[in-house]
């Protein structure tokens, strides 16, 4: 009797380690479009929130000085917000886009150069969710 036919081998078998990766990747396959689609309702969350907050401030600051910020870094400049949040859809503070004032000689709240009264973001991108551009938000 020899030594190594007396001892089982050990190791797995090359249809055990199949097995084991295609469950893995069916996992994987399965969790994937949950992550993906997670990640833009996080994003789209934050994208709101930022929305709210920066119309928010900008009537807090129309209140305050009787006319609304020349822009939107007037609003850091005089002490409303630390720094520009970042739209979280084109990741980038510098893409908001600024709704201006449209002037009227009885509105007196108009001086010198329209002021913002709204903010969008700057993506040209559609919620998967509703189809709605985020611009339009």
């Amino acid at each position: 009797m020899r030594a190594s036919a007396a001892r089982p081998e050990k190791g797995f078998t090359l249809i055990e380690l199949i097995i084991v990766l295609s469950i893995i990747g069916l996992l994987v396959g399965l969790g994937l479009p949950q992550y993906r689609s997670a990640a833009v309702k996080a994003r789209e969350a934050v994208l709101k929130e930022n929305l709210f907050i920066l119309r928010k401030l900008i009537d807090q600051y129309a209140m305050d000085k009787g006319k609304y910020p020349a822009s939107l870094q007037t609003l850091v400049q005089e002490g409303y917000l630390r720094m520009m949040p970042v739209d979280p859809m084109t990741r980038s503070a510098e893409t908001w886009v600024e709704v201006r004032e449209v002037p009227t000689l009885e509105d007196p709240m108009i001086m010198d150069i329209p002021g913002v009264i709204d903010v969008k973001s700057g993506s040209e991108d559609k919620s998967p969710i509703d189809g709605a551009p985020y611009n339009t938000w």
